[in-house]
């Protein structure tokens, strides 16, 4: 019943998601009306565990392993409350974006049926909607999508400009082996655009960018609050000709695409701001499908981690990280610095 309710609120949510997602001035303007929309349907008690004051430390709490979170989670939402939640996930992705959320939700229940989970801990239901302050065009609020697999962090500076990280895509299964859906792969590009940047690189290319033939077990910055620069290894784009310059900007574009189209060209336009030239590339693992294999992306700004090396290497785990502009906090302090106080400032740029 539960799983029908949840494929019943997606077919309702269709025409919604689409309105709001294409037909729009900007995300922001689109994230705030959808927000409103979702609050006015939930009763007293759904919306006190569905809203936290701005500032409060569970906005930048974040993970993307099965758990228990704060928030409203779609389990405990009817029909039409799901359908306003699924309109603002809407609001914060491309359709390619919400493709995807909708096939890394899919592969729940096959988890479930894989594992025998008899605990709901793989529940295609099991996904949290929080709202951070009061949706708004003028003020500074944020909303979090978050759930196994999925974590979307959107902080809205003064109604107008919204920053999308830490984002979070992962896989398991990363392919499915078997079954009515077999072939199915939610996070395709993210390793084929990728593979193919790596086997279009000569020898001497390749000796720089592969940096280890054994991959980490993991993405190295977890679900750490604040990220730095990882270690400056790999093959700089400046080393690169103009087709392998394009195919890593295809990877980051892959990236990019998952976000609206306003905050996906915001992304790249500041990636290309700081300097594609200094964009390093770098790959761990093995160069074939089904061999345990990771990659970075890093700029002077920006971090994209990708590994699968989990479950026979058939599950992936993949972020964009902005290394001042994670949960809005470059955007946030230069606001504090010109209205509030310095001590306000100092306090977001420390990650609170």
């Amino acid at each position: 019943m539960r799983l029908n309710l949840l494929r019943l609120g997606l077919i309702l949510c269709g025409s919604l998601a689409l309105s709001l997602a294409y037909e729009r001035t900007s995300s922001a303007t689109a994230m705030a009306a959808a927000a409103k929309n979702f609050l006015t349907m939930l009763t007293p008690e759904q919306r006190a565990k569905a809203t936290y004051a701005f500032d409060d430390r569970q906005r930048v709490d974040w993970h993307f392993v099965p758990r228990e979170r704060k928030g409203l989670p779609l389990r405990e939402m009817d029909a039409g409350q799901r359908a306003m939640a699924e309109a603002l996930l809407s609001a914060g992705l491309s359709q390619t974006g919400f493709a995807k959320v909708s096939g890394v939700l899919s592969l729940e229940p096959v988890l479930r049926d894989m594992e025998k989970d008899t605990r709901g801990r793989r529940d295609a239901a099991g996904y949290f909607f929080t709202v951070f302050g009061e949706p708004s065009t003028s003020a500074t609020w944020g909303w979090r999508f978050e759930g196994h697999h999925v974590a979307l962090n959107f902080t809205v500076i003064k109604g107008r400009t919204v920053a999308s990280s830490p984002s979070f895509f992962g896989a398991n299964p990363a392919e499915l082996k078997d079954g009515p859906r077999k072939g199915f792969r939610a996070l395709a590009g993210e390793e084929d655009l990728a593979r193919q940047l790596l086997a279009a690189l000569d020898e001497k290319q390749k000796a720089v960018a592969v940096v280890s033939p054994a991959a980490p077990k993991d993405i190295f910055t977890g679900n750490k609050l604040k990220v730095e620069p990882l270690e400056s290894k790999g093959i700089a784009a400046a080393k690169l000709n103009k087709r392998q310059v394009a195919m890593l900007m295809g990877v980051i574009e892959e990236y990019a695409v998952n976000m609206p189209a306003d905050i996906g060209s915001a992304r790249l336009d500041a990636v290309r701001k700081a300097g594609v030239d200094k964009i390093l590339f770098a790959w761990m693992g093995g160069p074939q499908r089904g061999q345990p294999h990771y990659y970075r992306i890093q700029g002077p700004t920006f971090l994209i981690e990708y590994d699968n090396t989990q479950n026979n290497n058939n599950h992936i785990h993949s972020v964009w990280r902005d290394f001042a502009g994670d949960f809005g906090m470059n955007l946030l302090a230069a606001h504090y610095r010109e209205f509030h106080r310095a001590g306000d400032a100092n306090a977001v740029e420390a990650g609170y």
